[in-house]
């Protein structure tokens, strides 16, 4: 058990957040996996809120950079705060998302209020944040160990996520968009992302 915890770790060690991707393709089917691995996640009553909008279609990820740059562009002007932007200088993001449109997939999350087990419930769901969060979370995990480099993308508002991928605003509410895809030749990380806290920050045991 303590190798395989050891070993989980090593892996998920060199998961890193990209922002150039490959525009090389990446089969369906490794999507599928990653998203049926994502609904395995445990979730308030077993209602399992989400939905996962997986997209390849040129057309679409165009609509969606020109939607989120348009956001962003308001966002590194000043709306998100001088604190805010001075956290991001080390990372060196800014409103070009290229690649929104050069990786092969992204993938939307949507979180549901209502729903349940079954098809056609419209019941309460319960813990939908905790619910999702925790099945991007495996998410993320899928698609790093299928090989993968990935990239969460939160523009706010996300309501605009809702009307291009046909889903109703008042049932599916935006929760994230994972990029995804193959690290382009010149993809790095920088110096800033590979600080992470000790044990001693980050856990207690009692």
């Amino acid at each position: 058990m303590r190798r395989r915890a050891e070993a989980n770790l090593i892996e998920l060690r060199r998961r890193h957040s990209i922002r150039k991707f490959s525009d090389k393709p990446v089969a369906r089917e490794i999507i599928e996996q990653c998203i049926l691995a994502a609904a395995s996640a445990p979730s308030g009553a077993n209602h399992q809120p989400w939905h996962f909008v997986a997209i390849s279609s040129p057309d679409v990820k165009a609509a969606i950079r020109c939607e989120a740059e348009a956001l962003e562009q308001s966002f590194y002007q000043g709306r998100a705060g001088e604190e805010w932007l001075d956290a991001l200088k080390p990372l060196g993001t800014n409103a070009n998302k290229a690649y929104l449109e050069r990786a092969p997939w992204l993938i939307a999350v949507f979180s549901q209020k209502r729903g349940g087990v079954d098809e056609g419930d419209n019941k309460t769901n319960y813990y939908v944040h905790e619910s999702v969060g925790i099945a991007t979370g495996f998410l993320i995990q899928a698609l790093h160990h299928a090989g993968l480099g990935t990239l969460t993308h939160t523009p706010k508002p996300m309501s605009f996520l809702s009307k291009i991928c046909g889903r109703d605003n008042d049932v599916d509410r935006p929760y994230m968009l994972i990029v995804a895809g193959y690290p382009d030749q010149d993809a790095t990380v920088p110096d800033h992302a590979l600080k992470k806290k000790s044990l001693e920050q980050v856990a207690s045991f009692l």
